[in-house]
């Protein structure tokens, strides 16, 4: 069953474009959306098990951008890695050549979504750095996430990984991508209170969680996720950074984020009351709100909507 998203008609507007890209050795899926003459583009990394659909409902708010957004190596559409693991480093020198092969014009801005954020941060802080002018976190992970404030969930998701690790291949595979152990993650996740939001929700999750190449890809990207977080590369950042958090956020609460926003060199914060960990989805028009003023004085007035 699909349900129907409540951005379908805005995001038709944008006109995806789909294309392939080797990308350190593998190739890449990414989608393309929007004015392909734009001066500013946005290239969108989703987070962990998810992909490029996950930020389709904020894409469908940045009428008169580009927007680029690919699947990470190993999930969606994207081929994993050739050789070596799927970890933090890996993944951010991914995204340098990514952008690097682009060679996109004019502005740019890279954002990151909650797994994508710790990408984003660790290529932005890497020798070779992003070719951006702006960065954008949304639901960044701003701490350890065994310390956040249901970091017994956490604990849990470790032990369900480890699980699944120790199973044979295909009963850890099967633990994977169970339905049911699915819907309690969307369900834990959600904060909103429309029981309509919340169906398209777990609809979301149902089709596109369980979207990863093999165990070894999405085991690999899962200790990446929990053993790095975004304070460790801030301070090395010196692009012009907005954090989007959220207020009922399971895994980073807002004082871990203002403690984050006073490590970067250029930052503002702002978080989004009422939400958790899914503000891509819950409430993806603020986030594109948020990110439209930030960009502001730098957009051409041509390109706001």
């Amino acid at each position: 069953m699909i349900v129907p998203s409540p951005y379908a008609d805005l995001l038709a507007l944008m006109d995806a474009r789909a294309h392939t890209l080797e990308v350190s050795g593998s190739d890449t899926r990414y989608w393309e959306y929007g004015a392909p003459d734009s001066a500013t583009t946005v290239v969108m990394v989703h987070g962990f098990r998810g992909d490029h659909h996950g930020l389709e409902a904020v894409v469908a708010q940045l009428q008169g951008l580009r927007i680029i957004s690919p699947d990470l190596p190993g999930f969606g559409e994207s081929a994993a890695f050739a050789a070596g693991p799927h970890s933090i480093d890996a993944y951010a020198a991914w995204l340098a050549e990514f952008l690097r092969l682009l060679a996109l014009p004019g502005r740019l801005v890279v954002l990151g979504h909650s797994f994508g954020s710790i990408v984003v941060s660790a290529a932005a802080a890497s020798a070779e750095g992003l070719p951006a002018q702006d960065l954008v976190l949304v639901n960044p992970i701003a701490a350890p996430a065994l310390s956040g404030p249901r970091g017994l969930l956490t604990r849990l998701a470790v032990f369900y990984y480890w699980l699944a690790s120790k199973l044979p291949e295909r009963l850890g595979f099967g633990l994977l991508r169970n339905r049911v152990i699915v819907r309690v993650m969307s369900i834990t996740m959600a904060k909103t209170r429309s029981r309509q939001r919340r169906r398209w929700i777990h609809n979301q999750h149902d089709r596109y969680f369980s979207a990863f190449a093999d165990r070894t890809v999405v085991l690999e990207a899962f200790q990446a996720s929990v053993g790095h977080d975004v304070s460790e590369y801030a301070t090395d950042i010196n692009i012009r950074t907005l954090l989007i958090a959220a207020e009922k956020d399971d895994i980073t609460p807002v004082e871990a984020q203002v403690r984050l926003r006073a490590q970067f060199p250029d930052a503002q914060l702002h978080v989004l009351p009422g939400v958790g960990h899914l503000i891509h989805y819950e409430v993806p028009e603020d986030a594109a709100r948020e990110l439209r003023r930030f960009l502001e004085p730098v957009v051409p007035a041509g390109e706001a909507s």
